[in-house]
């Protein structure tokens, strides 16, 4: 199916959760499907909103599934929020993080210090261990002149026993606290697509971006100009593909039928 794609896919962005596996159990098989890419010369980079998880840990969970890749190949939106901060201020500069170890650890890996005083940026995202002190702290950082920067917008954050608030849900709390939006670093914002362009060495136009949500790697694919294919085997319906405009160029059951 994406071999018919004119001009040819160079490079792909794949979501993870439910493209390549729901809970435990991946989709297709996955390591014939990445064996086929590299046959055809598509290199792959892996684009997820979660900022739980660091780059390590996501090389681990993927050698379950029997996937060897390399560092450079997995972006999430802790990864994307230091691409950011980079673009904005010195290496080594102080931020203060509400969220969990991923984000911090790869915060830290970038050169951005954890640090209240004289933070230039709050960097929020998924932050289980929220608390009034934290709430405080980052909404007083941002009324006095901070950069307001969000790993990613999604509200809820899907789990074995249903939904739970998301980083969106911690974003909001700080946004009413301080009275100013934040800016985007992961999906359907530019920053997150753009890493993963520059990794990849592709140009927007032969790139494609796999996900299984429209508003976020649908949306975000199109904003930047790749072309898009969306997936039945996540969160979305058939019935909701279809109604999604711009339509994605390609809609598969799941990633295995992108090679039918």
């Amino acid at each position: 199916m994406i071999e018919t794609l004119q001009p040819p896919i160079r490079g792909m962005i794949l979501d993870m959760d439910g493209v390549l596996w729901r809970g435990n159990e991946a989709i297709g098989d996955l390591p014939a499907f990445f064996e086929h890419l590299a046959q055809a010369g598509i290199k792959v980079v892996l684009a997820t909103n979660n900022a739980t998880r660091d780059a390590e840990q996501y090389l681990e969970r993927l050698a379950g599934f029997g996937l060897h890749l390399a560092p450079w190949q997995i972006v999430n939106s802790a990864e994307a929020a230091a691409f950011y901060l980079l673009q904005k201020f010195p290496k080594g500069s102080p931020v203060y993080i509400v969220g969990e170890d991923g984000l911090v650890n790869t915060l830290n890996a970038h050169g951005f210090s954890q640090a209240a005083d004289g933070a230039l940026a709050v960097v929020a995202g998924m932050d289980r261990g929220i608390n009034y002190e934290k709430l405080r702290q980052a909404s007083g950082l941002i009324r006095g002149g901070a950069l307001f920067l969000g790993t990613n917008p999604d509200t809820t954050f899907p789990t074995p026993n249903g939904l739970i608030p998301g980083a969106g849900a911690i974003l909001a709390a700080i946004q009413a606290a301080s009275g100013i939006e934040p800016v985007i670093a992961g999906k359907p914002e530019r920053a997150m697509f753009d890493l993963a362009l520059k990794r990849l060495g592709t140009s927007p136009q032969e790139t494609l971006v796999v996900g299984d949500r429209l508003e976020t790697d649908i949306a975000g694919g199109q904003k930047v100009g790749c072309r898009t294919a969306l997936v039945l085997s996540g969160v979305t319906s058939l019935e909701e593909a279809e109604k999604w405009q711009p339509a994605p160029d390609v809609i598969a059951r799941d990633i295995m039928a992108l090679l039918e």
